[in-house]
């Protein structure tokens, strides 16, 4: 059980951290613009993560027994198809997963 001191000093940690990432970016590069490798690293960098993200949750998924993986197959195309769509994360993510436990837990018992 955590007590009301350790608590406090989480959250002063937690606050400190958070300032210290925000802040370290205007430390660095001031108003000037960020060097090239940055620029290049924020373009590149969210792709990378969303594939090793999708490689990640993917895994574990087999495709010998069923049901074949349709359940996460099916919830991949929503979110695809929903993203296309309507080009917006909070729907296509939260459709997907909603639709992901509706098959797992309802339609592929």
């Amino acid at each position: 059980m955590i007590g009301t001191s350790q608590a406090f000093l989480i959250m002063a940690v937690v606050a400190v951290c958070t300032f210290i990432t925000r802040v370290l970016p205007f430390a660095l590069f001031g108003r000037k613009d960020p060097p090239e490798w940055v620029l290049y690293l924020g373009r590149i960098l969210p792709p990378a993560v969303i594939a090793i993200l999708v490689v990640y949750c993917y895994r574990n998924v087999t495709l010998n027994v069923w049901p074949f993986g349709l359940p996460e197959f099916i919830a991949m195309a929503a979110v695809v198809a929903l993203h296309v769509w309507k080009r917006n994360n909070l729907i296509s993510i939260g459709v997907g997963t909603v639709l992901y436990m509706v098959l797992i837990q309802v339609v592929f018992v």
